[in-house]
C-alpha cells in the first residue's frame, strides 16, 4: 500500500504571504462596489457639464402644509424629531440661520437625493413642508458628500442612525484600502520578475501625488 505524501509545514513567512494575498483579494471582493460608488460620482463631481451629471433639471420639489402638535417641553433636537415624528420625515436634522422671529422654528432635513425644510409657525401651529428629490444618480452623487457633520458647526452633528453607520463604513473603506495598498506591496515584493515595473509605477504615483500636494502650493503662491 503506497504511503501517502510527506505535508510540508508552511514556514512563518509564506503562511504569512498566504494570509496576505487572501485578506487583499477579499478585501477588494468586499470594497469594490463602494469604490466603484466613489469612483462614479466623482467623475460626475468632476464633470458637472456631461447631461447625466446635471441633477438639477430632474429634480422635483413639492410643498405642504400640516397642522402639527407643539410640544414646547424639550430641547430644539427633542422637539424637532418630535415634529419630523408627525410629518413622517426622516433623515439627518440639519438646523438652518437663527431667525430673529420668535414665532417660527424652522430646520432641514437632508438625506441622500432628498432635502426637506420644515418651516413651523408657533402661533398657529402650523408646518410648511418643502421637499426636492433628485433621481438615482443624485442620491449617489449626495452619497459622495453625505458627512452629516459641518466643520466648525457645533449644531449641526449626526443625528440619525444611518448617516452613522455610513460615516462607519466610510471608516471602514478607508481603513480596508489602506490594507489593501500594503498588502499589495508585499506581493509584489515577493514577486521578481515585475519589481522594474513595479518602481516605475510606484515613482510615479509618487511624483504625481507629491506634486498636487506640494507643487500647486508653491505655484499658488
Amino acid at each position: 500500500m503506497p504511503s501517502s505524501p510527506e505535508v510540508t509545514p508552511l514556514t512563518p513567512t509564506r503562511r504569512f504571504a498566504k494570509w496576505n494575498a487572501r485578506t487583499h483579494y477579499y478585501l477588494g471582493l468586499y470594497f469594490l462596489f463602494f469604490i466603484w460608488l466613489f469612483a462614479i460620482t466623482g467623475l460626475l463631481l468632476n464633470h458637472g457639464m456631461w447631461g447625466m451629471a446635471d441633477f438639477q433639471r430632474s429634480r422635483t420639489t413639492s410643498k405642504s402644509e400640516h397642522r402639527v402638535i407643539l410640544s414646547r417641553s424639550g430641547t430644539p433636537l427633542t422637539e424637532a424629531r418630535d415634529l419630523m415624528r408627525q410629518l413622517e420625515i426622516e433623515g439627518e436634522i440639519q438646523w438652518l440661520g437663527t431667525t430673529s422671529n420668535a414665532g417660527r422654528f424652522d430646520f432641514r432635513v437632508a438625506r441622500p437625493g432628498i432635502q426637506t425644510e420644515v418651516r413651523v409657525d408657533l402661533n398657529t401651529a402650523t408646518a410648511t413642508v418643502e421637499r426636492t428629490q433628485q433621481n438615482t444618480l443624485g442620491i449617489a452623487r449626495a452619497l459622495h458628500l453625505f458627512t452629516g457633520v459641518r466643520m466648525n458647526d457645533p449644531k449641526n452633528n449626526r443625528d440619525w442612525l444611518v448617516t452613522t453607520l455610513w460615516a462607519l463604513s466610510m471608516d471602514a473603506v478607508a481603513a480596508g484600502l489602506l490594507v489593501m495598498v500594503a498588502s499589495g506591496i508585499w506581493i509584489w515584493l515577493q514577486t521578481d520578475h515585475k519589481r522594474g515595473f513595479g518602481l516605475i509605477a510606484l515613482g510615479a504615483g509618487i511624483v504625481c501625488c507629491a506634486w498636487f500636494v506640494v507643487g500647486v502650493s508653491l505655484f499658488g503662491n
